[in-house]
Parts: C-alpha cells; sequence; structure tokens
C-alpha cells in the first residue's frame, strides 16, 4: 500500500494531469495548425484512436520520467529538464522531419512548460 502512495498514485495522477493538458492543448488550441500543416504537407493529420492510445502511452511515459527526475531535483529543475527531454527533443526532432508547424510553438511551449510544472508539482507533492 505504501509502494501505492508514494510511486503508482504520483505517476497516476500525472499521467492524468499530462493527458488532459495534451487533449485540450493539440485537439482545441492547435488542431487547425497541424491539420494545416499537415493538408500543406500532402499528408492528413493522424487523429485515429490509435493516435490518441499511444499519446496516452507517451503521457504514462513522461509521467515516470518526471517521476524519476523528481527524486533527485527540485521543483524547477525537474520542471525544466521533464520539459527538456519531453518537448524540446520532441520538437527538434518532429522539426527536423518537416513535421512540425512552428507557428504552434508560441502556443505550444508556455503550455507544455505548465504542464511538465504541474506533473512535476503533483509528483513532488505526493511522493
Amino acid at each position: 500500500m505504501n509502494f501505492f502512495k508514494k510511486a503508482i498514485l504520483p505517476i497516476l495522477l500525472s499521467t492524468v494531469w499530462i493527458s488532459v493538458s495534451e487533449f485540450v492543448r493539440n485537439e482545441f488550441i492547435l488542431k487547425s495548425y497541424w491539420v494545416d500543416h499537415f493538408k500543406k504537407l500532402g499528408i492528413v493529420f493522424p487523429s485515429e484512436p490509435i493516435n490518441g492510445a499511444i499519446w496516452g502511452i507517451w503521457s504514462l511515459l513522461f509521467a515516470i520520467a518526471v517521476f524519476i527526475i523528481a527524486k533527485k531535483f527540485t521543483l524547477l529543475e525537474s520542471t525544466l529538464i521533464a520539459w527538456f527531454v519531453g518537448f524540446v527533443l520532441m520538437w527538434f526532432v518532429i522539426g527536423n522531419l518537416g513535421i512540425l508547424p512552428y507557428g504552434i510553438l508560441l502556443f505550444a511551449v508556455p503550455l507544455s512548460f505548465l504542464e511538465s510544472f504541474i506533473a512535476t508539482y503533483i509528483i513532488k507533492k505526493l511522493f
């Protein structure tokens, strides 16, 4: 039971927060950017249920990474490291692939940082 309270519960709650944050940001705030950009590339933006499931797994993996990082660093340090690992590296790769609509970064940078901060805060408070 102690392991559940100290590890599983913080990771699960953080995963829920990350999933909700990702869904709201990418489905309500930024979806038109993604769809238009992919259309210009001559491809369809992937929004099938399997894509949502993969993002759910990504959210869990990101929460696990935040949990591991947060055990070693302060709230701010953990947030910065998690944000860099979870988002900056992803943008770098999808930018390199030519599928990143750079216009989203105006919104995505602060929102993803907030997402990382709250995920880290949840874990720090419950750990």
